[in-house]
């Protein structure tokens, strides 16, 4: 784990990238951060976190290090041991999280819980949706640190590169430690409601777009073939033929659209 700092005095802002080592576009931003040195008025730090698996391209070394929290000095694997150091480096720090995915090139945010924190930030970043998992935080950063992850677009590409740069500094001047003003947008909110399993087979497929409505009776998956049929209307998340090895992907229900406030008079 490679931990950096800008700025000066104790820092309750925190920036982490490299959680999955097969998702490098977050590591660009935070480098990028490191090379420049922007002037900032609020102390960041910046941590790389699973460096080993990042060497080995690979998403984890053990095991899924955002499935570990809150981990174990004394664990048996490299990802446990590592969760519990990068809790101890992250408390009392709002911490900013960067992964990318293989189902959904457009940003959006994954939140455990609408926090007032999430309603005031998250509308200020450049993403699509946020995304409430609090039924599925166990084990991930977020059931542990008070953090705002982001799927910054496709896993390896290089769009996902410059909107993990884009987002982390949005991030920065959003919580006031780089200068600069945010632009507030109208954003729809969702809540992850179920897992969407899928049988072991040789080939896959998804027929619908995440974010999309999904009405009862719809085709939206399909198994060697075998096509899977929604029993009542849902909201696809995360939803790829191949990003998971066991599920597809999420079904949502849409809480809310945040809306921005009117201006003062």
């Amino acid at each position: 784990m490679r931990v950096a700092q800008l700025g000066s005095g104790t820092p309750e802002l925190a920036v982490v990238a490299g959680i999955h080592g097969d998702e490098p576009c977050g590591v660009r931003a935070v480098e990028r951060l490191l090379d420049e040195r922007p002037t900032v008025e609020r102390p960041v730090k910046l941590i790389v976190a699973n460096e080993a698996a990042l060497e080995r391209r690979v998403r984890f070394v053990d095991e899924d290090l955002n499935r570990t929290f809150p981990g174990h000095p004394n664990a048996k694997t490299h990802e446990a041991q590592l969760a519990h150091r990068l809790v101890e480096e992250l408390e009392g720090c709002l911490t900013f999280s960067m992964h990318s995915t293989q189902s959904h090139a457009d940003p959006f945010a994954i939140v455990n819980g609408v926090s007032e924190t999430a309603k005031e930030l998250v509308p200020q970043l450049p993403v699509a949706a946020m995304v409430e998992t609090s039924q599925f935080a166990e084990g991930r950063l977020f059931s542990k640190i008070n953090t705002i992850e982001v799927e910054c677009g496709l896993q390896g590409s290089e769009t996902a590169a410059q909107n993990a740069d884009r987002l982390t500094r949005t991030f920065l001047t959003a919580v006031g430690a780089l200068p600069g003003d945010t632009v507030c947008r109208e954003l729809p909110v969702y809540q992850l409601t179920d897992v969407i399993n899928k049988q072991r087979a040789d080939t896959y497929e998804v027929f619908v777009d995440n974010f999309t409505r999904v009405d009862a009776g719809d085709p939206f998956a399909a198994a060697d073939g075998d096509t899977q049929v929604a029993n009542e209307p849902f909201y696809p998340v995360l939803m790829s033929p191949n990003g998971y090895r066991d599920v597809f992907g999420y079904a949502a229900d849409k809480l809310d659209i945040l809306t921005t406030p009117p201006a003062a008079d």
